[in-house]
């Protein structure tokens, strides 16, 4: 019989003459875990070990999943980017403040607040009044807010949109209020300042006047004061000044 290893077959003459086979020379067997690879090359071949990205038992999860948060971070990097999204902005102190403050708005029913340039611009918004009492029963006054950076340590800037005869409003539409001037506090806030400005139309205070005519006959006259606030509130003259209609 033929033995792996050996040449040729052993002589038969002899049965209990016991041959031993030559020395191997072949190299050991590969270790278990590599011997499938082995078995696979040729002999003399080399032996490329596998990577750790195709090695049996690498976790390689964590890194796909970072790569992952970056890729989806760049992709919405480069979404607003393409929708033309500006970058967000850190906000300042005063409009974190003023953030604050038209959260805890507790208005009057008379006053409406509404921002013209959208909710993103908050610096800048319009307050509506319609006083349910007084002279200027019936009118619709609108007025707008510029808030500074440096809100609160800064009152708003306060304007009268609407032209109307009041002792304490120019007809420029300056506002004598005074928490807008010399006792402004930063504890005060939009609230105060909007139940002042309905203040101004329920009780006109003729004594620290911006328009000094109407002061005058406020004074000295309540009844005509009264007549002329209804003729410039429905769109006629006093004197040789004319007021656009605001009921």
């Amino acid at each position: 019989m033929k033995v792996d290893g050996l040449g040729e077959p052993f002589p038969s003459a002899n049965p209990l003459r016991t041959v031993s086979p030559p020395p191997s020379t072949r190299a050991p067997p590969p270790p278990a875990a590599e011997a499938g690879l082995a078995a696979r090359l040729p002999r003399g071949g080399s032996v490329s070990l596998p990577s750790a990205e195709t090695r049996p038992g690498v976790d390689r999860s964590r890194g796909k999943m970072i790569n992952l948060f970056k890729i989806k971070g760049q992709k919405k990097d480069d979404a607003a980017t393409a929708n033309g999204k500006p970058a967000v902005k850190k906000q300042s102190p005063g409009e974190l403040r003023l953030h604050k403050d038209i959260a805890e708005l507790n208005l009057p029913k008379t006053t409406k607040i509404s921002f013209p340039n959208g909710k993103d611009d908050l610096m800048n918004f319009e307050a509506t009044i319609k006083p349910d009492e007084g002279y200027y029963v019936g009118g619709k006054f609108v007025f707008t807010f510029q808030v500074p950076p440096a809100y609160p340590h800064e009152p708003p800037k306060v304007k009268c949109k609407t032209k109307v005869y009041h002792p304490n409003i120019d007809l420029e539409g300056n506002v004598c209020l005074n928490i807008l001037r010399e006792d402004w506090k930063p504890v005060l806030n939009i609230n105060t300042i909007v139940y002042g400005l309905n203040l101004l139309f329920t009780q006109p205070n003729d004594e620290d006047p911006l328009n000094h005519d109407a002061a005058a006959v406020l004074r000295d006259d309540p009844k005509k004061f009264e007549n002329n606030v209804r003729r410039a509130m429905a769109g006629g003259y006093i004197g040789e000044t004319h007021f656009p209609r605001c009921m």
